[in-house]
């Protein structure tokens, strides 16, 4: 009896497990056409990448559904022509070179005009090539000479004369002379650990040097970095034989010690080094997370006649902020004004939004103090503030320019399209206030590109859902020129559709939040789908990121269309908003937006009676794997199956200033109760964690005190481990795409995918 009970039992598992419906691999084909490098290529007319020319006039290449095209436009004339005749010039080179090249697939991408603009000349297989516009007679010009590349001049900062190059070399700071290649020292006392212009503190680093040239080439303002009392961190790599222990300067957040910079101005001629009169600050910037975000020396600001500096001061939680004047001959400093905060202080998005005009004795300042991110003009003497600039419930994101002797303002802005308050609009105003103009009206996000003498500029504006137009402006909003529209006709023969956007309520239940929704291609309206939520939850960005038109965005509609709805929601306190909906969660991070993704995925079922809220998948990577573990152990019962990549869930363990500047001091907020380690034992659902052995980002030792935390409560958890790979995952990223697909259809689906389908990226033909 036993051996039967026995048997009958292993044959229902077996016809359990037979039973189980496999996903065709068509489907995983299918899946796999709506990432970027498939659907990119059936888009025509998108990308506009200006070459210009010394009169003023610009080319580009557009890629069509007849292959490249090249584009020559005229700004001051208002014109848009073929920069030459494609067919006859594949027709004189095809007989010049006994190849056989077609008028739209040319085998070059860049070219100059000659003679006057009555020839171009280009490069084809190692050759110089030229070709007369009026005959189209083709001519090699010998070979192109070897590109004997400098090793360091990607690690130099070149002066503006373009005379001289700054680099490191053995902690301290030297000039080359770019003409004779000769080199010589600016400093001498920078030592290890204490060196100058030093770019690593923290998880960024790079032997380029932190610094800012004056516009005469003169000077350059820096600082000496100390982190000799700097906590180390440390990765040990994966080979065969003795591992390699890697190991450099990484605070964490509540270290006694950072990383701070003794601020000199250097007299580049007199290798002379002019201490700045002020305490050493901390490696801290307005924009970001340190000093050096932006590539550059930030919140640094030499006036126009090289004689003073002007400079912000960031306290370690970025809650206090000292405006300050040195003199550039002596180090003297003179205090202007200073701007504290409850939270944190930022000075704009995407660049630093403060200047000084020392001709007028004026700073212009950018503050939320109205709860918005807005300009004020102050007065360089007595630190007053003499007027708003901005106004509104509305943000100004960056500044593109400030034209002290017009008095004007050129800035990007968020918040005044009525339709979501994503989209970024070009606008300009007065130093006093008034003169208030939005410069590209049109709905939809607005990228623009500038010409480099700043009369002009190309605007591409589109919505996630509307693809991209360009035209050519001038400085007063004008068109000018209507340059390109995307097509997407080709990609949507193969059934591709845009993502849906969307709006619903935060979990205050009054604040609108944004979104994307994607669906299969077929949907079934009568059927009942699992949705995936993937979560960027910020604070200093979100999901979504780019409110453009793209044709794909990450892997969301591949996911889609193994049959799910995916959504991405920007939750409250991410930035782009007000300076409250940006604080929402300072202080509690481990909030991750997540009560707005619950009631936002609430909303969205009650809408959309397909949406299966019993089945509700989770992932993202970074701050998203935080976000997506967090989820899964302080939200058992809604989320079921999460996918956690690289996730920072001690931020303790954590580099400084990103925990410091978004989430306080750790005196100031309890990180201890934030961390995903605490909360492993609530774990029902199915977790997948993933990291890089070697990612100098999120340390992968946030992920091992998970895993530590799930071992100890006993608790099912998969893991995929990336022995080479860094923070991105990199090479091993289409791998964990993969996997990550594989897991949601066997845990929120019930099936068994495709054995080890390989993604394999392919080249847009046209290139």
């Amino acid at each position: 009896m036993n051996k039967l009970l026995f048997t009958a039992s292993c044959m229902l598992a077996f016809c359990s497990v037979s039973a189980q419906q496999t996903v065709p691999v068509t489907d995983y084909r299918l899946a796999e056409s709506r990432l970027i490098y498939n659907t990119a290529p059936l888009v025509d007319n998108n990308v506009i990448s200006p070459e210009w020319l010394e009169d003023g006039r610009f080319w580009y290449r557009i890629l069509t559904n007849r292959g490249s095209e090249f584009i020559l436009v005229n700004p001051a004339k208002g014109t848009r022509v073929a920069a030459f005749d494609q067919e006859k010039l594949a027709i004189s080179l095809s007989k010049s070179t006994g190849n056989n090249y077609q008028p739209y697939a040319l085998p070059f991408r860049q070219f100059r005009f000659i003679n006057g603009n009555k020839g171009i000349a280009f490069d084809v297989d190692g050759y110089k090539w030229t070709c007369n516009l009026q005959s189209y007679k083709c001519e090699k010009n010998g070979e192109l000479p070897l590109n004997v590349a400098d090793s360091r001049a990607a690690n130099e900062v070149v002066s503006p004369d373009g005379r001289l190059a700054a680099f490191i070399k053995d902690y301290n700071l030297w000039v080359r002379d770019l003409a004779s290649n000769q080199s010589r020292a600016l400093t001498t006392d920078g030592v290890k650990d204490f060196g100058y212009a030093t770019d690593n503190a923290g998880w960024h680093s790079s032997d380029k040097p932190v610094l800012r040239w004056s516009h005469d080439s003169r000077k350059i303002a820096t600082f000496k970095q100390d982190q000799r009392e700097v906590s180390d961190m440390y990765l040990v790599t994966t080979n065969i034989g003795r591992p390699v222990l890697k190991s450099w300067k990484y605070p964490l957040a509540g270290d006694p010690v950072i990383a701070m910079i003794h601020r000199v101005i250097i007299d580049v001629n007199q290798a002379k080094v002019i201490p700045i009169q002020v305490p050493a600050d901390p490696h801290r910037g307005t924009l970001s997370d340190d000093i050096s975000s932006s590539g550059t020396f930030d919140d640094v600001d030499w006036s126009n006649d090289n004689t003073e500096l002007a400079f912000v001061s960031t306290s370690r939680n970025h809650k206090q902020e000292k405006v300050r004047i040195a003199n550039a001959a002596t180090g003297a400093v003179r205090e202007v004004f200073e701007e504290n905060v409850a939270t944190q202080y930022e000075s704009g998005q995407d660049a630093i939004n403060w200047r000084y005009f020392k001709k007028s004795n004026e700073f212009i300042w950018y503050s939320e103090r109205d709860d918005w991110g807005h300009l004020y003009l102050y007065d360089a003497a007595t630190g007053r503030v003499k007027n708003q600039i901005t106004k509104g419930q509305w943000l100004v994101t960056n500044v593109e320019r400030f034209d002290e002797q017009r008095r004007e303002i050129y800035f990007h802005a968020c918040g005044l399209d009525a339709s979501n308050p994503y989209f970024s609009h070009f606008c300009k105003i007065n130093f006093d206030g008034s003169g208030f103009t939005i410069l590209t009206p049109e709905p939809g996000n607005h990228k623009l590109t500038f010409t480099p003498d700043g009369q002009y500029f190309i605007d591409s504006y589109s919505q996630p859902d509307v693809p991209a137009t360009a035209v050519l402006r001038n400085m007063q909003g004008k068109v000018l020129v209507n340059l390109e529209k995307t097509d997407v006709a080709r990609l949507k023969a193969t059934g591709w559709k845009a993502p849906q956007p969307f709006t619903v309520k935060a979990h205050d239940g009054k604040t609108d939040i944004y979104g994307l929704m994607f669906t299969p291609t077929h949907l079934d309206n009568q059927k009942k789908y699992p949705i995936i939520d993937y979560i960027y939850p910020g604070p200093q960005g979100g999901g979504i990121r780019d409110w453009s038109f793209l044709s794909a965005r990450n892997d969301h509609q591949a996911l889609a269309e193994l049959g799910f709805v995916v959504m991405v929601l920007e939750g409250t306190s991410n930035p782009l908003r007000s300076k409250s909906y940006h604080d929402m969660n300072y202080g509690n991070m481990a909030e991750n937006t997540l009560p707005d993704q619950i009631t936002g995925i609430r909303q969205l079922a009650a809408r959309y009676s397909y949406i299966d809220t019993t089945r509700v998948g989770i992932w993202g990577h970074s701050g998203g794997g935080f976000a997506t573990a967090a989820a899964l152990f302080r939200y058992p019962d809604f989320f079921k199956v999460g996918i956690s990549e690289a996730g920072n869930h001690e931020n303790r363990s954590y580099e400084d200033d990103w925990g410091e500047r978004y989430n306080g001091l750790t005196t100031e907020a309890d990180y201890a109760k934030q961390a995903n380690a605490l909360y492993a034992g609530n774990l029902k659902g199915k977790l997948l964690l993933a990291h890089g052995m070697m990612d100098d980002n999120v340390p992968p030792y946030n992920t091992m005190l998970v895993i530590d935390a799930l071992t100890k409560a006993n608790k099912d958890y998969d893991l995929i481990i990336f022995p080479h790979a860094r923070h991105s995952f990199a090479a091993d990223a289409p791998y964990m795409m993969r996997r990550r697909w594989d897991y949601f259809i066997r845990h929120l689906q019930q099936k068994e995918p495709p054995k080890e389908y390989k993604l394999t990226a392919k080249p847009d033909p046209r290139y």
